[in-house]
């Protein structure tokens, strides 16, 4: 945190400060507040001694920070200045995400972010390593990362009491913020932390205020983080034409680049759409996500979704791109065994545990209704190879037909 007095750090360097953070120009700015870059640029040059306060409102807003911070009433940025998940929050170009990480001269934020960018990249143990620091952080927000990170990299290191221990410090955590009646942006991002963690491991968190209602409180990437997560709520409702809705209106409507929301809105597009029997659709929205995603070699979303891309990955990138496939599968099964033995135990589902990559894939289109004919073709194998995975898939889960394989598999 900055060191300056309130007399040396003006409003208008405070300004400056911030828009480095998170990654804004001035003219990105004064578009945002809706004024000229022009009187954003008196601002920042101190030309300005008296700001209007509906600028400052919504320079408040904007950052998430509290007005006398900005005047220099407050010597330090408080709790809210920093936020959860700063990478997937933040715009750059596919191929300069670390570059973008350098920027950052705040060394928590920093920190948190490289944790951010070693989980997406599969680096489970380096997250780890990261996250511990800051699980009892007094800044709430990074405290709300740690966790969400914690809780999913140790999953993925099969690491299943420490991965418990992360997600109870978030309920915690959360419970704290809601007990404190915070301001709608602190409550935002912590409803946000919560229900990305309840979606993406399917197990309640308690009961938890819709995140439909604070998502205009969100910076733009984290938003459209969200808007994923209440299309996969749809989708587990096998409400696909809903999902593929919200899917394609976040990604019409934005005007930036935020890869790491982008891949995953992308890998939910393809997801509706093997679900609505829209294979070309599906593969257009896979290799979107798989294109913005190699630059950077964030591929743990890809590898976390396998099972529900139905059979995409083997089809768009196995052959033209083998030493990344392997590595995406990798990352499948160390996340596919650690969150059956999370989620199995505490819904009483038995998800299948012991199906190969390619088994599971064949046995989610066999309880789709593909054909066997229609497998084959979009797996690029024989018939009768498919049969052969089949026969070992029945014998596994101890089943004689497709109608017994739906308790097995996810739906």
């Amino acid at each position: 945190m900055e060191n300056q007095t309130n007399t040396s750090y003006t409003p208008g360097k405070r300004i400056q400060h911030l828009c480095k953070i998170h990654n804004l120009t001035q003219k990105e700015l004064a578009s945002r507040l809706n004024v000229a870059p022009s009187q954003i640029s008196r601002i920042l040059n101190g030309e300005i001694k008296n700001i209007s306060s509906n600028i400052l409102i919504a320079l408040s807003k904007e950052f998430h920070i509290s007005v006398d911070y900005i005047l220099g009433l407050e010597p330090h940025i408080t709790e809210y200045h920093s936020i959860p998940m700063w990478l997937m929050s933040t715009s750059f170009q596919p191929g300069e995400c670390l570059q973008t990480i350098e920027t950052l001269d705040n060394d928590d934020i920093k920190k948190m972010a490289y944790c951010e960018y070693y989980y997406f990249t599969g680096q489970h143990g380096k997250a780890v390593n990261i996250s511990e620091l800051y699980l009892n952080h007094p800044d709430s927000m990074l405290k709300l990362s740690a966790c969400l990170i914690h809780t999913f990299a140790n999953l993925s290191l099969n690491r299943i009491n420490a991965a418990k221990g992360g997600l109870e410090s978030l309920k915690e955590n959360l419970n704290q913020i809601f007990e404190k009646k915070a301001d709608n942006q602190t409550i935002a991002m912590s409803v946000f932390v919560a229900v990305a963690a309840q979606t993406l491991l399917h197990l309640p968190l308690g009961k938890i205020p819709s995140l439909k209602n604070y998502l205009t409180e969100l910076p733009v990437g984290m938003r459209l983080w969200g808007c994923y997560v209440l299309a996969h709520e749809s989708y587990l409702k096998q409400e696909y034409e809903k999902s593929l809705g919200i899917i394609e209106t976040c990604l019409t409507l934005t005007t930036k680049t935020y890869p790491i929301a982008m891949i995953y809105l992308n890998l939910m597009g393809a997801m509706d759409a093997m679900n609505l029997r829209k294979e070309d659709m599906a593969k257009k929205y896979f290799m979107d996500a798989w294109l913005m995603a190699k630059p950077d070699s964030l591929i743990e979303g890809i590898g976390e979704h396998h099972g529900l891309l139905q059979g995409l990955i083997e089809t768009c990138i196995r052959n033209d791109y083998p030493e990344d496939y392997q590595k995406i599968i990798r990352i499948t099964y160390q996340f596919s065994y650690g969150w059956r033995r999370i989620h199995n135990p505490a819904t009483d589902e038995n998800i299948a545990d012991n199906l190969t990559t390619m088994e599971f894939t064949i046995a989610m289109l066999a309880n789709r209704g593909w054909t066997n004919t229609e497998i084959a073709s979009h797996l690029n194998i024989t018939v009768r190879t498919v049969k052969q995975h089949l026969s070992s898939i029945f014998n596994k889960l101890n089943i004689c037909n497709r109608r017994q394989l739906q308790i097995y598999m996810l739906k």
